[in-house]
């Protein structure tokens, strides 16, 4: 069960939000392999002096596009598909969106599925 934050700058139109979430969407799925289906996916928009970052932290050349993407799962993926989900990500928004490899920070979070309820208190088995 995977769930996705995805924080950017306040500006972008709902469809760029939207194949935002789409793209992340895809990769959960196909390289994750969440089922179809689960989709539990929240765009935050900030301010710009909200969202803080280094611009140049481990050499990068991030720009005011920036965006920070963190997924939380209780799947266990081994390192090879969590590099082919970064990569996928990155390729996938360059290419459909024009967003630039420098301006995506990609977080995954790992948790036991205890740590879930889905509804009415109970927690998910």
């Amino acid at each position: 069960m995977p769930f996705a934050r995805i924080d950017l700058a306040q500006g972008k139109n709902q469809e760029y939000r939207a194949a935002v979430a789409d793209i992340v969407y895809q990769g959960i799925v196909g390289v994750l392999k969440a089922p179809d289906g689960d989709r539990f996916i929240v765009v935050n928009e900030h301010k710009p002096e909200n969202l803080i970052y280094d611009p140049t932290f481990l050499s990068m050349q991030r720009s005011p596009d920036f965006m920070l993407i963190q997924v939380t799962s209780t799947v266990g993926n081994t390192k090879d598909q969590k590099l082919a989900f970064y990569r996928q990500i990155a390729d996938e928004l360059k290419s459909k969106l024009g967003v630039r490899p420098d301006d995506i920070t990609i977080n995954m979070v790992f948790v036991k599925q205890e740590d879930w309820s889905f509804g009415r208190g109970e927690p998910w088995n």
